[in-house]
């Protein structure tokens, strides 16, 4: 009974260590700042082998999927898309590309390959509002929030394997580990993700006010997401509740006003499809 106890004390021990020495590693590692929200985050992997990645991913995307023909609202989203980009101040490899699909979602790669599908523009409903889908996703490839993810599950994936070979034949393996990746999965990752795509909204309201845009567009946006339904609980997303992030943005907004200049105002005009 006691070297059974014994046994169970130093394990709780060792298991004590290695989370903290996972986030001793994590404070040392997170001490980066996001430069338009001075977010404390993780170090990113090098913008060199993220952006190739990147390019890798996107080449094949553009080769498999279809890709919308329609000049008039090719036209639209460049227009958009460059001023939206340039406002960002980033002179980054910039490619953008409106794939024909019903599927309601954009997406930014690292390096700044972003794409659009058709299925979002009745959802943006007018230039302001796609300004503000491309302002998130830009403010996902400034922000370099696809290296930081794949810093984080470096780190994630690197304590688990501790604590696996920690506990070795232990009749307890199955459960602890389960119970850590439930863990890891709940109360760090899907929140940490919740947490990039809430800096992103903030930064892509930025980027559109500089663009000229209205930033009242981004919260009738996600308002017109949260009416599609279908979102899980936010606990179980990887993204917050569309509700929440129209309140937040329309919480933003005056600050953002006062902090970003207004000039060259650009009319809202609905999308034509």
């Amino acid at each position: 009974m006691k070297r059974h106890l014994v046994h169970r004390l130093g394990l709780g021990h060792k298991l004590a260590v290695v989370l903290a020495v996972f986030c001793g590693t994590w404070v040392a590692v997170s001490c980066v700042t996001t430069e338009e929200t001075n977010r404390r985050r993780l170090a990113p992997l090098p913008d060199a082998y993220m952006n190739q990645l990147g390019l890798s991913a996107y080449t094949e995307l553009k080769a498999s999927e279809p890709i919308e023909r329609s000049n008039e609202l090719n036209q639209m989203l460049r227009t958009v898309a460059i001023r939206v980009a340039d406002a960002s101040g980033k002179k980054f490899d910039w490619d953008f590309t409106l794939f024909n699909s019903k599927e309601v979602n954009a997406f930014c790669l690292p390096g700044g390959k972003v794409g659009v599908y058709t299925g979002i523009l009745p959802v943006a409903k007018t230039n302001a509002g796609l300004a503000a889908i491309l302002g998130h996703e830009i403010g996902h490839a400034v922000a370099r929030h696809s290296g930081e993810r794949m810093s984080q599950e470096i780190l994630v994936s690197g304590v688990l394997v501790s604590v696996q070979k920690l506990l070795g034949d232990s009749q307890t393996k199955p459960y602890v580990m389960a119970a850590l990746g439930l863990g890891a999965k709940f109360g760090v990752v899907l929140p940490y993700s919740r947490a990039q795509e809430t800096e992103a909204d903030t930064i892509g309201l930025k980027y559109m006010v500089r663009a000229g845009y209205d930033p009242n567009e981004a919260v009738t946006l996600w308002e017109r997401m949260a009416a599609l339904g279908g979102a899980p609980p936010e606990m179980l997303s990887s993204h917050p509740d569309p509700l929440r992030r129209a309140a937040a943005l329309r919480a933003e907004i005056p600050r953002v006003l006062d902090e970003n200049s207004t000039k060259n105002r650009v009319s809202t005009e609905i999308i034509r499809l």
